[in-house]
């Protein structure tokens, strides 16, 4: 799983370079991202503008990535592709998560 970590003031932020987050790859997210997230503090930004396909292996992982932070960090989403996007949106997990529309967004509104 290639994920890309930088962080810009109080943000991780996580690229994710890989086109989809299934079945086949969902644990070694969850495990990367868990990785990442123990070295940082504040909020966590993932970059998924490269992510083409989500299915519901990959939705469980982002949300057991929220539930690894806790309720005083924040877990942040930019970039979805239409159809990721339509999977959030589906479930309803477009209400749980703050999602902004690109990267460029999310940084301008972080605080």
């Amino acid at each position: 799983m290639n994920l890309h970590a930088k962080t810009l003031a109080d943000t991780l932020l996580v690229e994710v370079e890989e086109d989809r987050i299934d079945a086949a790859c969902a644990i070694q997210f969850k495990d990367r991202m868990r990785e990442l997230v123990a070295k940082a503090e504040g909020r966590v930004l993932i970059d998924m503008a490269r992510v083409r396909f989500l299915d519901s292996s990959g939705l469980g992982a982002v949300v057991a990535v929220m539930k690894l932070l806790g309720p005083e960090r924040r877990l942040e989403l930019a970039g979805l592709t239409p159809a990721v996007d339509k999977v959030f949106r589906l479930t309803r997990m477009d209400s749980v998560f703050r999602i902004h529309p690109d990267l460029p967004a999310a940084l301008r509104e972080a605080g």
